[in-house]
C-alpha cells in the first residue's frame, strides 16, 4: 500500500495480512481524491474507521489542513501511528482510540467541525445507519461539509439521514462510494 499523489507521493504505508482490515484500494482512493480535488486544500478531514489510515494520510498529502483519525482496534491504531511517522505528518494529526459511535458523540460535544468526513467501516457491519443518522443530527458537518461512505456495491445506504442526502455514488469493482450533503447546501449549488 502506497500514497498515490500529492506531497507524500510514492510513499509506502505498513499493512498486516490477517489484520481484519479491509483497505480502501489504490483505484477507489484514487476516484475519491480526484472528486475531492477541489475541497481537499486546508480542509479538516474526519477518518472514521481509519484502519491503516491510508485514506486520512492521502488527504494529508493532498493538502488537507488536518485529519482526525477514529480507529478502535488496537492493532490498527498501532499502524495509524506508525504510517503517520513514515510519512513524517504527525503534527496534523490527531488519533483517537475509540470506538467510533462515543467518539463521535466526544468530537461533537467538544464543538469539532470538519469540512469532509470519511466512514469506512467493515461492510457486513451495523454501523452504517446509527452513524449516518448521528452525523446528521450533530454539528460535525461545516457548512457545505461532505460526509462520504465506502460501502459493497450491493449494499446501499439510504438516500436521506434526516437532511443529510446522497447526491453522487460512484462504483468502483466490488466498492461504492456515497457522496452525502445537507439539503440547504445542494439547493445551494
Amino acid at each position: 500500500m502506497r500514497v498515490i499523489a500529492g506531497l507524500y507521493r510514492g510513499r509506502s504505508l505498513a499493512s498486516a495480512p490477517g489484520l481484519g482490515v479491509r483497505p480502501t484500494s489504490d483505484r477507489l482512493r484514487e476516484t475519491l481524491f480526484n472528486i475531492l480535488s477541489p475541497v481537499i486544500e486546508g480542509a479538516r478531514f474526519l477518518d472514521l474507521c481509519a484502519g491503516t489510515g491510508a485514506v486520512g494520510i492521502e488527504a494529508l498529502s493532498r493538502g488537507a489542513g488536518h485529519v482526525t483519525f477514529v480507529e478502535e482496534s488496537g492493532i490498527a491504531y498501532a499502524f495509524i501511528i506508525r504510517n503517520l511517522a513514515a510519512v513524517r505528518v504527525e503534527e496534523a494529526a490527531t488519533i483517537i482510540k475509540r470506538d467510533v459511535r462515543s467518539a463521535l458523540r466526544s468530537l461533537d460535544l467538544s464543538g469539532e467541525k470538519f469540512d469532509i468526513i470519511f466512514f469506512d467501516p467493515p461492510y457486513s457491519s451495523d454501523l452504517y445507519s446509527p452513524v449516518m443518522n448521528f452525523i446528521s443530527k450533530s454539528g460535525l458537518i461545516a457548512q457545505n461539509g461532505v460526509v462520504i461512505v465506502e460501502h459493497r456495491t450491493n449494499t446501499e445506504p439510504e438516500n436521506d439521514y434526516h437532511g443529510l442526502s446522497a447526491f453522487r455514488r460512484k462504483k468502483q469493482g466490488n466498492s461504492k462510494l456515497s457522496f452525502y450533503s445537507r439539503e440547504e447546501t445542494l439547493s445551494s449549488e
